[in-house]
């Protein structure tokens, strides 16, 4: 297992998570406060390592948050004349993240000062760091990591992941963009300084080739400094030959680039997608 800064003591209420419930004082106190590593940003459930440029995934910071289900008992909570049930309540937010009325986050989830909340959505587990906007109706699923200074446009949907706890939540690497309607899930990754065009679909088996040279990329992952947009390509079954759905990266640019919302429109429209 990665080495984790959450207590030993959840993985032995792992091993014996059947027979819990939230009758257990003891146990409950344990993964609260677990998961409250997690909800200040003092524990993380995925990380890319900077020596070997994996992810690493802390499977007891995942083991926690499932316990919570079973430990957490249903209580009512309010917003206003808004009224939620749930185990898992609402996020309290610390000093410098702007959350705009309709954003809704999950305790166990870590937003860094300078965050921008549109109206959205961030489940329990999810790492949000500083100066990332998350746009109106976006999503960040369950344990995503998104990095500094991204923008994930409206309607974006970040996909979770909790189980098995060893698999591998999506990554959005820091001064990234996220076209309005796009789908990354499965552990896809945007790698740093990528730039998905509008309805990009991108899992953890898709398809990934250079435009200009057409060399097949690693599956899944959307390269550093690239401009990507959704693209087919043909293949053959008995029934007929169809487009199956890939990742083309279009353009590649230079280290810390910085393209500003106009350039980019312009980009994808010439290659037939608005921004």
């Amino acid at each position: 297992m990665t080495p984790s800064t959450l207590p030993a003591e959840v993985d032995d209420l792992w091993a014996r998570r059947t027979g819990l419930t939230p009758a257990d004082a003891a146990a409950r106190d344990t993964v609260v406060a677990a998961v409250d590593m997690l909800d200040r940003g003092e524990a993380r459930v995925a990380r890319v390592d900077p020596e070997t440029d994996r992810v690493l995934v802390d499977e007891r910071a995942k083991r926690a948050i499932l316990l919570s289900f079973r430990l957490l008992g249903m209580a009512e909570a309010t917003v206003g004349p808004f009224r939620h049930h749930d185990r898992i309540p609402l996020k309290r937010f610390g000093p410098g993240v702007r959350v705009v009325p309709g954003a809704v986050a999950r305790w166990g989830s870590h937003h860094a000062p300078g965050v921008t909340l549109m109206p959205s959505f961030t489940n329990i587990g999810g790492f949000v760091d500083a100066g990332t906007m998350v746009d109106t109706w976006a999503t960040v699923g369950s344990c995503a990591q998104i990095g500094r200074n991204v923008h994930l446009s409206g309607g974006v949907g970040i996909g979770g992941v909790l189980e098995p706890p060893t698999a591998v939540p999506v990554v959005v690497e820091d001064e990234s963009f996220v076209g309005s309607r796009s789908l990354v899930v499965e552990g896809a990754r945007v790698r740093t300084g990528a730039k998905l065009g509008a309805g990009v679909v991108l899992t953890g088996s898709t398809h990934v080739y250079d435009a200009e040279t057409g060399a097949r990329l690693p599956n899944g992952e959307a390269p550093p400094w690239s401009v990507c947009v959704n693209a087919t390509r043909p293949r053959t079954f008995g029934g007929g030959t169809f487009g199956l759905s890939c990742l083309l990266v279009i353009k590649r640019l230079e280290e810390g680039e910085v393209h500003d919302k106009l350039a980019l429109d312009t980009l994808f429209r010439e290659h037939g997608l608005g921004g």
